[in-house]
């Protein structure tokens, strides 16, 4: 079956998502292939309970739809799906679902993209074509596990953070949260909400912050330069939590607004588990030497069981696995080569969206620049 269109977007997250309704208000045609069920299946999905977008809602609204004045300035996840809900039927956004791409390639006879995808529901084959492609599959398309010796022989269970939903069933169990990011440390605080005994591994320099000082170096970014944003932040950084050396956290020598832009990393945003590990009831540990059955232990030769491990350590990319002859657009690791904002636009008509390491408010300002941008070339016809 060969279906064709103007623009195939891949990946009906968020970034898929706004990208098709910029596309629909420039009368663009347009389709999105989804390998899940639903859309923004890591929202709908995959996300755990207590999340709240780590931005002020004015960050993370997507393309000509702001959220309403009602909602709270930390927009919660069941909110958010619920504003996806709106967008996509405000928009006319209707993905194809069970569309699982296995490979893409740019056909330099006929100047279309060519995209086969399989039908996970028929199990048949379909071929679309389209002038244009778009991948929208993101920075957060598959769950990441390191390495870890004697993983395999680990007697309790093992899940991603992307499989993890709450606290209720590690309660009083002994759990260990690897990767001291947004997700580790709100799902550290989670479990021990939830009376589990909890530890967190902490392995390199980390900024904490709280949301509201987040917010405020947002808004200061707009007038300041990174460098002075980051020396407010800090000097009200130490004063609210002190020296956190003492308790397995230390700080990276750069500010955090200037790491984000660098390297994409993000401060953490911390809801409450930094005074839990003050009191000891969430306990910092060095990384993980090896594991043999329930016991674990880390390089400074400390020795623990533990019942169950999270692995909060991040997403990869998948691009580099179905996108053939992508020009130099994307690295190895599926990841642009070119830092923002000069990220999104390839050659033949490739376009990125979701790869700025700017979250939703990245995501908004490269689904109207490739609208426009395609818009563009279509006018000069």
């Amino acid at each position: 079956m060969k279906h064709e269109t103007a623009v195939v977007i891949v990946g009906g997250g968020p970034a898929g998502l706004a990208t098709s309704a910029c596309l629909n208000l420039l009368s663009i045609p347009n389709v999105i292939l989804e390998r899940d069920d639903c859309y923004a299946p890591l929202w709908q999905k995959k996300v755990y309970d207590r999340l709240k977008l780590h931005l002020a809602k004015n960050f993370c609204e997507l393309p000509h739809m702001p959220f309403p004045v009602s909602a709270p300035t930390f927009v919660p996840k069941y909110m958010f799906v619920q504003y996806l809900h709106e967008y996509v039927t405000e928009f006319n956004v209707d993905p194809l679902y069970n569309r699982s791409v296995e490979s893409a390639w740019y056909d330099k006879v006929t100047n279309r993209w060519m995209v086969i995808a399989k039908n996970g529901v028929s199990g048949f084959v379909e071929e679309y074509v389209g002038e244009f492609l778009v991948v929208a599959t993101g920075e957060n398309c598959e769950g990441f596990i390191p390495s870890v010796y004697g993983l395999d022989s680990f007697t309790g269970s093992v899940i991603h953070s992307s499989k993890y939903e709450n606290g209720k069933k590690f309660g009083y169990k002994n759990v260990l949260v690897v990767g001291a990011g947004n997700s580790g440390m709100e799902i550290a605080y989670d479990l021990f909400n939830w009376g589990a005994q909890t530890s967190i591994v902490v392995r390199s320099p980390v900024h904490v912050l709280p949301k509201e000082l987040v917010q405020l170096g947002m808004y200061l970014l707009k007038y300041l330069s990174f460098s002075f944003v980051d020396k407010i932040v800090l000097m009200f950084s130490k004063l609210l939590y002190g020296d956190l050396c003492k308790y397995g956290i230390q700080r990276p020598t750069k500010g955090p607004f200037y790491l984000k832009r660098e390297t994409g990393r993000s401060p953490v945003i911390d809801v409450g588990t930094v005074a839990r590990i003050k009191t000891g009831d969430i306990e910092v540990m060095k990384s993980i030497e090896e594991i043999k059955g329930d016991q674990i232990k880390f390089s400074n030769d400390q020795e623990k069981r533990f019942d169950a491990i999270v692995f909060a350590t991040g997403f990869t990319s998948n691009v580099r696995k179905w996108l053939k002859h992508d020009g130099g657009l994307f690295n190895e690791k599926g990841m642009p080569q070119r830092k923002s904002p000069n990220h999104w636009k390839g050659e033949h008509g490739l376009y990125c969206v979701g790869f700025a390491g700017a979250g939703l408010f990245g995501i908004s300002n490269d689904a109207k620049s490739i609208a426009n941008d395609i818009s563009q070339i279509v006018k000069k016809r």
